[in-house]
């Protein structure tokens, strides 16, 4: 008997736990945290990433680093490009700019870029027509790198208890430290 109450006092005080903020004695939504490290480590996993442009140029896009933008509610990235084809001499390197905004996919649970924008696209010492080239396939370029890039995914456990309260994963925001990801309670499908 001492055994389930303790077992059950201490599933509320871990539930209380996940429901409180730090620092505050009245109860919130619950979120979950992801933290820059890992998101980092995930985009990591993807690159270097080699394309083609048609039989002109190639570009290999070297692992980025990321930047949290949470006055926006975006990421941005920097990446190194180095270029390289038979009009040119030798490979040409520079650097390609980008930030995107982040939604949650319900159907498998992960955290996605969305709302791409490139913020620049310049590589050195290309000779014409590669630097037109270039400039017109920006958008494309931050499609092929990062649409639809999986940042995060909710494994079953991190969702568990929020399930059992009839909430789920509604809002992303980006914090100095990483992502927080909201919950609301869930919609009738």
């Amino acid at each position: 008997m001492k055994r389930r109450l303790l077992l059950t006092r201490t599933v509320i005080a871990a539930a209380a736990a996940w429901l409180l903020p730090a620092g505050h004695g009245a109860l919130a939504q619950p979120r979950y945290a992801i933290s820059a490290a890992v998101l980092q480590e995930a985009v990591a996993q993807r690159f270097p990433m080699r394309l083609r442009l048609g039989g002109l140029l190639q570009l290999t896009v070297r692992t980025p680093v990321l930047q949290l933008l949470p006055d926006a509610n975006r990421v941005a990235t920097d990446m190194v490009v180095v270029a390289a084809g038979p009009g040119l001499e030798r490979p040409a390197t520079g650097e390609f700019d980008l930030d995107f905004a982040l939604r949650y996919e319900r159907s498998d649970q992960t955290v996605r870029a969305r709302g791409l924008r490139v913020r620049s696209l310049r590589v050195s010492g290309l000779p014409a027509p590669y630097p037109e080239l270039l400039d017109g396939i920006g958008p494309v370029l931050a499609q092929q790198v990062f649409g639809e890039i999986v940042l995060h995914r909710l494994r079953p456990a991190d969702l568990a208890l929020a399930d059992g309260l009839g909430l789920e994963p509604d809002t992303v925001t980006v914090t100095p430290d990483g992502l927080v990801i909201g919950f609301a309670p869930k919609l009738a499908r």
